[in-house]
């Protein structure tokens, strides 16, 4: 079948086989998938994965299946966690994001959503409601990791909490923390994108140039919390500088290049450090049901399979936001 991956190298042909599923696995239709951050770094040697790429996924059930303890028919549409567990696994959904011996969707072990077939633990997936669309559906996933910021840390209505970075992981958590602080603010390095925040009445901040402290409003020091969400580790020690002392710094990035970090201010500001990856799915579906949070201003263009490479490529350009792979059915 068609699809995009890893074979070593960056390619796009029609010699993948198809998925067979696993004991507890469901095999599912893909209708439409998501480039992220994480597949672009893959392609640089982010963690040695060889294999179709792709995490972020709406889908349709190729048979009946059962999901939450609900029989759903072949058709159903579905978003699905990306941590896989071994069948005999008994743990929640958050300990399988952290099983030993899981293999990660289109990151690692587990083919990806970049075909037209891809196979998920049944006890992974979830039914879209009716009222959210594809385009808002295929969100779940990064929509989930900002969510799960509110797992890990408490953020109060007065809590002084700040987003660096405006890429797509960037404002998708922008949007959730703001939905709980009123003392939130977003930084970042594109007025075009820190504009779609604004016009939801989200406080921004333009980051200067120089990227010093000094070169920022007085009001963005001493932060109670600050999630960094660049895609760029340079951007760990502003991070540090940001906080109060005790203060709470979350991590998002992930990268493919090794950095060194100087810890010296997390010792000495006694700051605490939370890497953060997965979250909830219900939570994040929840709120684009209920039209708390849609993500839709966030899509930059939407290519066939077929032109894989060339959305890969525009993906990865500096600015660009959300970019979709609309896949066909093996028939079509």
């Amino acid at each position: 079948m068609l699809g995009l991956g890893l074979d070593p190298e960056l390619v796009l042909h029609e010699n993948w086989p198809e998925p067979e599923p696993a004991k507890g696995e469901a095999r599912l239709k893909v209708r439409l998938a998501g480039i992220c951050h994480t597949d672009l770094e893959l392609v640089k040697g982010y963690m040695g994965f060889q294999g179709i790429l792709g995490h972020e996924f709406v889908a349709e059930l190729e048979d009946e299946c059962l999901i939450a303890g609900q029989p759903c028919p072949a058709g159903t549409r579905v978003v699905g966690e990306i941590n896989c567990a071994p069948a005999d696994f008994s743990g929640s959904a958050e300990s399988r994001r952290h099983c030993p011996d899981r293999t990660v969707l289109g990151i690692q072990g587990h083919q990806g959503a970049f075909a037209p077939r891809v196979c998920l633990p049944a006890e992974n997936l979830h039914r879209i409601p009716d009222s959210v669309s594809d385009p808002q559906a295929v969100f779940t996933e990064p929509l989930a990791a900002a969510c799960r910021i509110l797992e890990q840390v408490k953020i109060e209505p007065d809590t002084r909490v700040a987003v660096l970075g405006d890429g797509k992981l960037g404002l998708l958590c922008s949007m959730v923390l703001a939905t709980r602080s009123r003392e939130f603010v977003a930084v970042g390095r594109h007025p075009n994108k820190l504009n779609i925040l604004t016009t939801l009445g989200i406080r921004t901040c333009l980051l200067p140039h120089s990227e010093t402290v000094a070169d920022l409003p007085a009001d963005l020091r001493n932060l109670d919390v600050v999630v960094e969400a660049t895609g760029n580790p340079n951007a760990l020690t502003l991070a540090c500088q940001l906080l109060r002392p005790q203060g709470v710094l979350i991590l998002k990035t992930t990268c493919a290049q090794a950095h060194p970090w100087n810890l010296a201010p997390v010792v000495i500001q006694e700051l605490t450090v939370i890497g953060s990856r997965c979250g909830p799915f219900p939570m994040a579906l929840a709120m684009l049901e209920s039209g708390q949070l849609d993500p839709s201003p966030l899509l930059e263009e939407v290519f066939p399979l077929a032109r894989g490479l060339e959305a890969l490529a525009l993906a990865g350009q500096k600015g660009k936001l959300k970019v979709l792979l609309q896949i066909p059915g093996l028939g079509d």
